[in-house]
């Protein structure tokens, strides 16, 4: 059973930074897994952030945060990360981690995965 627990959300100032981590566990390939992160703001729909391509492909990352947001996945420590740089208001939200296997990226992506983690705050201000 894949479990995805989300660390490092925060508060931080508009212009700055903060790292979120999603350790994954219960599968023996995680690395084979499509993983990725989308948010959920308060009165917003569900918005697809990032999310990695199995096997080294390109990310994909919403309009919104390309450029400023990078997706990187650490397979020994079998954990996924996202870095947020230039941060805005708008990307206030609860930032939640979702894997599913590879041939349903599209899930991770648009919703619905099989797996997904609880979820952790970050506020702009």
């Amino acid at each position: 059973h894949v479990q995805l627990v989300e660390s490092g959300g925060g508060s931080v100032q508009t212009g700055g930074a903060l790292r979120v981590s999603c350790l994954a566990s219960g599968a023996t390939h995680m690395s084979s897994f499509c993983m990725g992160w989308f948010r959920h703001a308060p009165g917003e729909g569900r918005e697809g952030v990032a999310r990695n391509t199995p096997g080294g492909g390109r990310p994909y990352y919403s309009d919104s945060v390309k450029g400023r947001f990078t997706i990187s996945k650490d397979n020994a420590k079998n954990t996924l990360y996202l870095q947020m740089d230039s941060l805005k208001p708008e990307d206030t939200a609860t930032y939640y981690c979702a894997a599913d296997l590879a041939f349903r990226c599209w899930r991770v992506w648009l919703g619905g995965a099989n797996y997904r983690g609880q979820g952790t705050q970050v506020t702009v201000s």
